[in-house]
Parts: structure tokens; C-alpha cells; sequence
């Protein structure tokens, strides 16, 4: 058998060219075999060596192929995981894993009974400016933290001319689409929360589905967090606000592999997720204010891709973890109903 593991990629909208292709072709640990096209055959032009099929079904019989990255809308995460694993293939799945804890519990239950793995692509974990706020709360620069706010803010009134994102079925709105970006942050900081308050609502005209959502979740030792995302805030604040005992810190979201990824950027390229953003940490001494600028980590979605091979291939822990993921979707179901 190669070493390389065999992908197969379910959809070739955005998520397909942006954040899943590009990484199959530059990461040594993979190749990209096949997606499902099941109209236009659009991949061919990128990746000529992938062989496009017209359906699920028929991806999910090659048997070369060994990982399938369901990357579909959300309301077809949970039945497409099933067929995969079923069908013996290892599952990288895009956020939402699941729109229930009982459906996360039923695929995870699943993925153990067939011995394949069941892996969630939350790839916000590698994005720079996350980076740098992590290495802030590790460093204890800012003593004990008392108030930590986590913000995704967007402006856009119109609705999307995608229906699945707009219709009122399980895994849509903005609670399903930036919660779990926000709250997987969350919590591989801080882990589970003791108590949790949440608010949903839906203001754009015509909107069926959440467009704005906020979580307060309260963790020991007194530390509030504070998790937000709208569609129609006109002038953003700063994305991550932290403040502790000792000082504060403050970064804007700044992350630039989208924006070079759609552009037609290789996260080979020397310029990949360099992010030129400082965030300012102000901290407190006996002589004072010290404001300093810490460099911002590079961006780099790879870590996510070279977490998957090191699994699959060698038994490694995977960073975004089974019980991570189920307090995730049980703040998400709680926000739900």
C-alpha cells in the first residue's frame, strides 16, 4: 500500500477548491484520487489526475479510495458520514459533525464499529491570528483571566443565494455555520464550560434561519467567556478581547489564508499565512503600562491535513478530540432549542 492516503472529495464548491484540494495536492501524506461532480466538470482543468465521478455511490466503491471528506451542505453531514463509514472509509467532516448530541453519538458510535476513524476539519485552530491569542493565554502574561470575548462579525444583509444556508432544516443558520468555528476555539483553550447562557435571533428581512447568536459560558475560577457572531454588524470590534488580572489583550481577525486561497495562492508559497497584524498586549507592572506587539504566527491550514495523515497512518492523537467535540454540540443543541 502507498503511504500516501487515498482521498476521495464529496463536493467541488468552495470548500472543495479552496480549504480541501489545494492541501490534498501540496501535502506529501495525500492523494487526491477522486471527487463527485455530478454536473458541471469543473476540476479537471486544476487536477487532471482526479477522477470525477457522478455520484456518491459511485466514489464510495473505489476501493483505493481510503478517506472521504464530506464537505456537502450540512444537512447531508450525518447520512454521507454514514455511507462512508459503512462503506469502510476513514471520514474527515466539515463543521457541523453533527446538528444533535444523539447523531454525534450515533456516527461516533458507528465510526468505532466499523474501525474507521471519524475525524472533524476544524481548520480555524491553525488560522494565525488564533495562534497567537493561544500563545498569549498559555505565556500567563495576563495573570488570572477574568473576561474573554470570541467574535465573528459580518455584514450582510442580503441573504444567501444558496438555499440550503437560508431554509429551516437542521445544521442552518449562523448558530451551525460560525458557531462551531468559535466554539471549538473556545473550548481547546478552556475546555468544557460549568454553565451556559445563550441568545439567538433572526433580523435580516425575510430570514428564516439565525443571524445572530451570542454564548455566555462560565468556567471555574471565576472566568467568563463570552462567544458572538452576527450578520449585520456594520463596524466590527476587535475579534478577540482578553483581560486579566495582570493586563489585557487585543487582536483583530486578521487570518489571510482565505482570502490567498481563493485568490489562487499554494499554501506552498513563500508568502502563505503571513499575517502582518500585531495584536497589542498591555500589561501592568510596579512601574506601570507596557504595551507590546507580539509577532502574529504564521497561518497554515497544512496542520490540520498533516494532523489527519499522522492518525491515519501512525495512531496519532487527534488534536481535535471525540469529547471536545461532543461539548460542542451539546452548547450547540441547548442554543438550538
Amino acid at each position: 500500500m502507498s503511504t500516501r492516503i487515498q482521498t476521495g472529495l464529496l463536493a467541488y464548491g468552495m470548500s472543495g477548491k479552496v480549504f480541501q484540494a489545494p492541501f490534498l495536492t501540496t501535502h506529501p501524506g495525500f492523494e487526491f484520487r477522486a471527487l463527485v461532480e455530478r454536473s458541471r466538470k469543473e476540476a479537471r482543468h486544476a487536477y487532471p489526475a482526479a477522477i470525477s465521478y457522478d455520484s456518491v455511490a459511485e466514489l464510495l466503491t473505489d476501493p483505493a479510495i481510503e478517506l472521504v471528506i464530506v464537505n456537502t451542505p450540512n444537512d447531508t453531514h450525518a447520512a454521507l458520514t454514514r455511507q462512508a463509514l459503512q462503506a469502510g472509509k476513514h471520514v474527515l467532516l466539515e463543521k457541523p459533525v453533527a446538528t444533535s448530541v444523539a447523531e454525534f453519538e450515533e456516527l461516533h458510535a458507528l465510526a468505532r464499529q466499523t474501525g474507521r476513524q471519524l475525524l472533524a476539519y476544524h481548520n480555524r485552530r491553525w488560522d494565525s491570528d488564533f495562534q497567537v491569542v493561544r500563545e498569549v493565554v498559555e505565556s500567563g502574561q495576563l495573570g488570572q483571566l477574568i473576561e474573554v470575548s470570541f467574535r465573528f462579525d459580518r455584514y450582510k444583509p442580503a441573504l444567501n443565494p444558496k438555499a440550503f444556508k437560508e431554509t429551516a432544516v437542521p445544521g442552518s443558520g449562523l448558530l451551525y455555520d460560525l458557531g462551531p468555528h468559535l466554539l471549538d476555539q473556545v473550548i481547546s483553550l478552556f475546555g468544557r464550560p460549568l454553565r451556559s447562557r445563550k441568545t439567538t435571533g433572526s433580523y435580516r428581512p425575510g430570514s428564516q434561519v439565525d443571524d445572530y447568536f451570542t454564548f455566555h459560558l462560565e468556567y471555574a475560577g471565576g472566568l467568563n467567556v463570552f462567544v458572538t457572531s452576527g450578520l449585520l454588524i456594520a463596524e466590527p470590534v476587535p475579534s478577540f478581547v482578553l483581560h486579566g488580572t495582570r493586563g489585557s489583550f487585543l487582536k483583530t481577525r486578521s487570518d489571510v489564508q482565505e482570502a490567498q486561497l481563493l485568490q489562487g495562492m499554494s499554501p506552498l508559497a513563500p508568502a502563505y499565512g503571513l499575517d502582518a497584524e500585531p495584536g497589542t498586549l498591555t500589561l501592568m507592572g510596579p512601574e506601570g503600562k507596557v504595551t507590546i506587539h507580539p509577532l502574529t504566527p504564521r497561518g497554515n491550514y497544512t496542520g490540520l491535513f498533516e494532523a489527519v495523515y499522522q492518525s491515519i497512518r501512525h495512531g496519532a492523537p487527534y488534536p481535535i478530540r471525540e469529547e471536545e467535540l461532543r461539548w460542542q454540540n451539546e452548547l450547540l443543541e441547548q442554543a438550538a432549542e
